[in-house]
């Protein structure tokens, strides 16, 4: 005998007899988490590892290069070096030993230099979050994208899932809501909550919209501080609220991103509730998050819409990644 319980979010146990089925087992109790409803297994399936990224279909792609007309390319990260702002305790370092590295050797008396890097190079400058970044804490268990518990799968040398490896590349539309412009401000003030109508309205003055497997890009003008008054970038900052995220959720974007380093406002709706946002994102959704980008050129062209282009470094294990997102007008 087969028999399927109701769901609760988008879990279901099937019971054959006695016996249940493996893999939820602890949590099927579990009608609600801290963050709502139980939000697994994802729509791509119980063993899923890409989440959004699964949205980058060969259409998706080719209205991607159908935006490239002037073929223009807009770097949006940012240098990585030393003194740049990071949160906590966070670290990057970055010498050249030897100068040079390689004295002189064969008889062509050839040298060379090499660096070494020490940081948490996936969390640090412009950083890509990937999907086992962040997750939820349910009764005993540490929960991630999918309902992968991180009893089951990490590892002090890597995950054994949800590394950054199985993201894959993105080559999608970007879309940017320069929402300090429609505020008619520079820069909007720290903790600014970017709500639905400021992105309606900011969309209708551009003339633009959002559809599946786009790139949301915020530009709030918070970048203009970056290494230039550290301090206050890294303090409160002006982003969606969890209420806007949860909108932007339904329009199926693959990733969001901005000029800030968290992309959702902070301290946010509720100060209780710290970057609940990452979490209806990454852990129910499988949406990226992309921090620390610099919009500031593209804001200033007035370029909306755009082909964009990354991809994170097949770090395997890895919680996210560097690297040096481009639009491409």
């Amino acid at each position: 005998m087969q028999l399927t319980l109701p769901r609760s979010g988008l879990m279901a146990m099937v019971v054959l007899g006695m016996f249940v089925l493996p893999g939820f087992l602890g949590l099927a109790a579990a009608q609600e988490t801290p963050i709502g409803p139980v939000c697994w297994p994802s729509e791509w399936g119980p063993d899923d590892q890409r989440g959004a990224a699964n949205r980058i279909t060969p259409a998706k792609i080719m209205e991607a290069v159908s935006l490239i007309q002037e073929g223009k390319i807009y770097q949006l990260g940012r240098v990585y070096e030393h003194g740049m702002s990071m949160p906590g305790k966070r670290h990057y370092s970055l010498t050249i030993p030897g100068l040079p590295t390689y004295t002189p050797f064969a008889k062509n008396q050839i040298i060379g230099n090499d660096e070494m890097v020490s940081a948490e190079i996936g969390q640090v400058g412009t950083q890509f979050d990937g999907l086992g970044h962040v997750g939820v804490q349910v009764g005993d268990d540490e929960i991630f994208y999918n309902g992968n518990k991180l009893a089951d799968f990490g590892d002090t040398y890597g995950l054994k899932r949800l590394g950054v490896e199985n993201v894959g590349v993105f080559f999608t539309r970007g879309v940017l809501l320069d929402v300090a412009a429609y505020k008619g401000v520079d820069r909007l003030e720290g903790g600014y909550v970017i709500t639905i109508d400021d992105i309606k309205g900011t969309l209708a003055r551009q003339g633009v919209d959002i559809g599946e497997g786009d790139v949301i890009v915020f530009h709030t003008g918070h970048g203009s501080l970056w290494m230039v008054d550290n301090d206050a970038y890294g303090g409160p900052v002006p982003g969606p609220s969890v209420t806007t995220v949860k909108w932007l959720i339904e329009q199926k974007p693959v990733m969001l991103a901005s000029d800030t380093w968290p992309v959702e406002a902070v301290p946010g709706e509720d100060p209780e509730r710290a970057f609940e946002s990452h979490q209806h994102l990454l852990v129910c959704n499988g949406i990226y998050i992309h921090e620390n980008l610099d919009t500031a050129a593209l804001a200033a062209d007035k370029v909306y819409e755009f082909a964009y282009i990354y991809s994170p470094l097949r770090l395997k294990g890895a919680t996210g990644s560097p690297g040096n997102p481009i639009a491409v007008r």
